[in-house]
């Protein structure tokens, strides 16, 4: 007796546990973007990238991507739940990326550079 009850108890956290984490995955905006851009400085060399995703309920049109100067990367339609991955043209100046889309969507970004260990290749 003392055991089910145990159980029970114990079925029913992991079923509230799972729950809450598929409800913080659902969309809860129409329109949403998420933008992360990062910058990894080497010694010989930097690796850019930046990562798009549509985390909306509807689809995004007119996704642009620039980069500064006037490098810029036309996207097009982003549907829900749809990621990219974008590289900066060489010779960018890697400061921060403009994300515009329609409708009404603009952010600026600052690159991010990850975090170097003693000890890890790159560092």
């Amino acid at each position: 007796m003392r055991l089910a009850f145990v159980a029970a108890i114990a079925g029913g956290i992991v079923v509230a546990a799972v729950l809450a984490m598929y409800a913080s995955q659902v969309p809860t905006q129409d329109y949403s973007l998420s933008v992360d851009a990062l910058k990894d400085e080497q010694s010989l060399f930097t690796n850019s990238r930046v990562v798009l995703s549509n985390t909306g309920k509807i689809a995004l049109t007119n996704v642009m991507v620039s980069y500064g100067g006037n490098a810029t990367e036309f996207i097009g339609t982003m549907e829900p739940g749809y990621k990219t991955t974008v590289y900066p043209p060489e010779g960018t100046p890697l400061t921060s990326v403009t994300v515009t889309a329609d409708p009404d969507i603009r952010i600026v970004q600052a690159y991010r550079a990850p975090i170097k260990l003693p000890g890890m290749i790159g560092s």
